[in-house]
């Protein structure tokens, strides 16, 4: 009996101890505490009631020394909360981190700027970091839901690390409010140590303006938020809803004044598992079915084919087709496709100024339904040459359904299924430089104004001998222009010597500018005077269908004509200038025969100005130059001086002399 009993013994033994390993390995690697339910809304709040409720934090690797720089992983919940007798269409929280919070996951909502996970809410996104509501975009009101928390809010889980003290100190955010210019949010409280809150109400303003709706509709036709405005405007039509697909129109159009897109690239991210089947209008840069046939696709939609399945990519990125293929009938003859990615300013030319192309997407379960329909989130567009201008896009925001007319003919319209806008705006990132720049040179000076040291930025590593970034750019003579910066430094140094200038010691560094732009002024006269302008390409790819605008502040209004170039007056002060038809082609540099260097592509026109309206004018004095340049939309570095009129002071030293030649005379004949 006893011998049977010790075995026994022994394996209980043996399970303790694994027992209490496991245990010992749990306690080694915690996991943060999960957050607290979302908290029920608060009855003293009448509005938009947000509450940020923190869940733990668990210390992580690297360990170091300094208490407030080590690592912890952390959980938090946001939460939004309808509580007003308004509808709040396509929400958006703003949440000011404090303890330089990397997100690596959000669910329940995206992040509003389309930015990618991990995403550093300190260098990513400045102030403050704004969530926007996905799938649920909308929030109903309490009155009409009869209170139901599904439909009147919403929340975000948040999974992150930050860098703090220890506890029992709660690093939370400093501030929360929705970003929505028409509610004004107090600063939020303390409702306990780890749970932040506020109420958002509508402005005085808002609530004056506001239009009449209803309530008390839960309808999704109705309702929509008025269409958005900004640089660059994405329009996302479901044109077709089957159970398990759906037909999409994507247009693109610049509303930008003159920034412009070349060989654009469209992306955004599938949030629910959706995948390109076909396309019209456009082509993704990789047609890539792996996603498909190793993932969830394959297994629901096994009897597909999916070698004619177009991308399964969670991220795709889409590129227009070039204009040989409008006409053709399975991949073009979609309106406005086809023009390899060139959008114009519709100032330039509206015809060119949208982009648009067709796709059939197929859904995944859950969303297996005609009215299941959800925009892809995260959209980016960025043109290929290093002179188009930086996008930053918005979420998806349902709107009115895009009215189309009858293919027929007939006079009636035809409404798309459903109807999203996002809204992209030109950003300029802190300590972004220009991407082109301007020289002046004049007919009463030999010498060429450079643009500035480092006008459109210095790289930080750059190979060979070391130069100055602070010293100031050396004047050249005029040939010197077309020489690549690098090839000047013979011609600098000898035309400094000439003219006995000073030589910086280091040189100093080039401008490292794609374009460069000459403005010099060829005659002045009574009546008149005109000026030669002239276009360098530095880049290595050519640039179709340019354009450059001239702010002249004084002589603006003397403007005649360019004889070489088509030029408008705009209004602003500012001459709108490109190609003539067949000549609006500037050209990459080359490597022209018995050339030691690259050669720039180069266009140049004269323009002439009359006196008559600008009395008083002084060309010479510097009213002759811009004083704003820009190019395919970006402003130009312009330098810091303008070229001084050295047959102005020959003719004072000259007047000069004969004063002290009269005045010695008169002395002399007073002696006499």
């Amino acid at each position: 009996m006893a011998g049977s009993v010790a075995p026994q013994a022994v394996v209980l033994l043996g399970l303790l101890l694994l027992a209490g390993l496991a245990a010992a390995q749990r306690g080694t690697t915690p996991t943060p505490t999960p957050p607290a339910a979302a908290p029920a809304p608060d009855p003293g709040c009448n509005g938009i009631q947000l509450t940020y409720s923190f869940g733990g934090r668990t210390k992580i690797r690297p360990f170091v020394s300094d208490k407030n720089k080590q690592p912890y992983a952390f959980r938090a919940n946001a939460t939004v909360t309808n509580s007003g007798t308004r509808p709040l269409k396509s929400w958006a929280i703003l949440v000011e981190f404090a303890h330089g919070e990397i997100l690596v996951g959000v669910d329940g909502a995206v992040l509003a700027g389309g930015g990618d996970l991990p995403y550093n809410t300190t260098e990513d996104a400045g102030n403050a970091t704004s969530f926007s509501g996905y799938p649920q975009t909308d929030l109903l009101t309490p009155i009409a839901t009869a209170g139901d928390l599904s439909q009147i809010q919403a929340t975000i889980g948040i999974v992150g690390t930050l860098f703090a003290g220890p506890g029992p100190f709660v690093p939370l955010p400093t501030k929360l409010s929705l970003d929505n210019p028409d509610y004004s949010c107090p600063a939020a409280t303390n409702v306990t140590a780890g749970i932040l809150s506020t109420c958002c109400v509508l402005t005085p303003e808002a609530e004056a303006n506001a239009t009449v709706i209803d309530a008390n509709s839960t309808d999704p036709t109705k309702n929509f938020l008025p269409r958005g405005t900004g640089d660059l405007v994405i329009t996302y039509d479901v044109l077709q809803a089957y159970p398990s697909s759906y037909l999409a129109l994507v247009t693109l159009e610049n509303n930008a004044k003159l920034g412009r897109l070349d060989n654009w690239r469209l992306s955004w991210e599938w949030r629910r598992g959706e995948f390109i089947y076909s396309m019209k209008g456009a082509h993704p840069s990789e047609v890539d079915v792996s996603g498909c046939i190793y993932g969830a696709p394959g297994q629901y939609y096994q009897s597909t084919d999916f070698s004619q399945v177009l991308n399964c990519e969670r991220k795709p990125v889409i590129l227009d087709l070039p204009l040989s293929r409008y006409n053709d009938t399975q991949i073009g003859k979609i309106d406005n496709c086809c023009r390899n990615g060139t959008i114009l300013p519709k100032s330039m030319d509206e015809k060119q100024s949208k982009s648009a192309f067709q796709m059939q997407v197929f859904k995944m379960p859950p969303d297996l339904n005609r009215t299941k329909l959800f925009p892809p989130a995260n959209f980016k567009i960025a043109g290929a040459s290093s002179l188009n201008p930086d996008y930053t896009c918005g979420p998806p925001v349902p709107v009115s359904p895009t009215t189309f007319p009858d293919p027929s003919g007939l006079d009636s319209t035809t409404l798309a299924v459903a109807t999203w806008q996002v809204v992209c705006n030109i950003t300029t990132s802190k300590g972004a430089k220009p991407k082109c720049c301007v020289t002046f040179s004049a007919y009463y000076n030999d010498s060429v104004i450079p643009c500035n040291t480092c006008a459109c930025g210095c790289p930080a590593n750059r190979q060979g001998p070391t130069c100055s970034t602070t010293a100031q750019s050396m004047l050249l003579p005029p040939e010197a222009l077309l020489v690549p910066f690098d090839n000047r430094t013979q011609k600098a140094v000898a035309w400094a010597e000439l003219k006995h200038y000073n030589v910086p010691r280091p040189m100093p560094c080039g401008d490292f500018c794609g374009v460069s732009i000459n403005w010099h002024v060829s005659t002045d006269y009574n009546k008149g005077w005109s000026a030669r302008v002239t276009l360098f390409n530095w880049e290595d790819v050519d640039m179709a269908n340019w354009f450059t605008a001239i702010v002249m502040d004084k002589a603006y209004d003397g403007f005649e004509k360019a004889y070489s170039f088509n030029a408008t007056a705009v209004g602003n002060n500012t001459i709108f200038m490109q190609g003539l038809e067949g000549l609006n082609y500037l050209v990459k540099q080359t490597n022209m025969s018995g050339s030691d260097y690259l050669v720039p592509g180069k266009q140049q026109s004269v323009l002439s100005f009359t006196k008559k309206p600008t009395p008083g004018i002084n060309v010479v004095a510097g009213d002759g130059f811009p004083t704003k340049v820009f190019f395919n939309g970006d402003e130009c570095a312009m330098p810091q001086r303008i070229p001084m009129s050295s047959g102005f002071r020959a003719r004072l030293s000259s007047a000069f002399a004969l004063v002290l030649v009269l005045a010695a005379s008169a002395f002399l004949l007073l002696q006499q």
